[in-house]
């Protein structure tokens, strides 16, 4: 695979045609992806025989990376305001519908998509990967909204949403799109579906839980635990949100054991339900919860 400074100077490369770009969404774009690159790398080497994708092609891994980047650089574009609003509408424009950025400053964005289009294995990814793009803008404008508002969410919209803003579905459908992993086949099974949901909303119900203190002390209010005691302040939150990460664990399983997927698909379902203690908890800068981290929130 391809050395850790080598990639993150590739995607910094890249980030510097973003606006607001920092080095930390590169940081955590490439040690995010390495995670779940090496989860799924034995996988990845046996599906090679059928499509002819190296797991460890350098191009296809830095194009991960800089998707992985953008999405984080996203999140913080929404909720840290580091582009002017008229900016972010223009760039969700362009990345929703796979065209250049209509302003000066975001050539990264045409430059991205243009790199993924070429790479596609399957085209249905792409269009579905602009599709995911669209959700997940539109998942973290609702959020940012709805935690500024007057009016509280209830815990079923907060998910619901929460859903979308974790951006798992980008993910699976860019490694999808780069090594040939059939998901826009797959989308058309019911448990598939099922699977994205409930992994989604286990990743979604982990952020809010590690990034709770951190949200909390920056004032943040777009997170399930901190929603919820809102509404409800003698409410037991975190041992209500635990109880509901385990359900949705245990659901995830019971479908993962009655239906058979292709590889990669169990390996980095797996993966990715156990982020929180691999990824999280070793974060350097994003997800770090203790005081050192720099007072930095889990973001979407």
């Amino acid at each position: 695979m391809i050395q850790t400074e080598r990639a993150l100077q590739q995607v910094l490369e890249w980030g510097r045609s973003l606006t607001g770009f920092a080095d930390e969404h590169a940081l955590e774009a490439v040690r995010g992806g390495q995670y779940i690159l090496q989860r799924i790398h034995p996988s990845l080497r046996d599906t090679s025989a059928r499509t002819g994708r190296d797991p460890q092609n350098e191009t296809l891994i830095v194009a991960f990376y800089r998707e992985l980047a953008l999405l984080f650089w996203l999140d913080d574009c929404n909720d840290l305001g580091v582009i002017a609003p008229e900016q972010l509408a223009a760039v969700e424009q362009a990345l929703g519908q796979g065209v250049p950025c209509a302003l000066p400053g975001f050539e990264g964005c045409a430059a991205l998509r243009a790199s993924l289009a070429a790479l596609a294995y399957d085209r249905r990814d792409y269009a579905q990967l602009l599709d995911d793009t669209r959700c997940y803008c539109a998942a973290l404008r609702a959020g940012h909204a709805q935690a500024a508002g007057a009016e509280r969410w209830s815990y079923a919209e907060y998910l619901h949403n929460g859903i979308d803003s974790i951006a798992y579905a980008n993910v699976f459908c860019c490694l999808s799109l780069l090594w040939g992993l059939d998901m826009a086949t797959l989308r058309a099974r019911p448990a598939f579906r099922q699977v994205l949901r409930l992994i989604s909303a286990i990743g979604r119900l982990q952020n809010d839980l590690h990034g709770r203190d951190k949200d909390r002390s920056a004032g943040e209010a777009d997170n399930a635990a901190i929603l919820l005691l809102q509404r409800y302040p003698a409410m037991p939150v975190l041992e209500f949100l635990n109880n509901e990460l385990a359900g949705h664990k245990r659901m995830l399983h019971r479908v993962m054991a009655e239906e058979r997927f292709p590889a990669p698909w169990g390996p980095l379902i797996e993966a990715m339900a156990a982020i929180r203690a691999e990824y999280y908890q070793t974060s350097t800068s994003r997800y770090r919860s203790d005081a050192a981290g720099g007072g930095q929130r889990a973001p979407a």
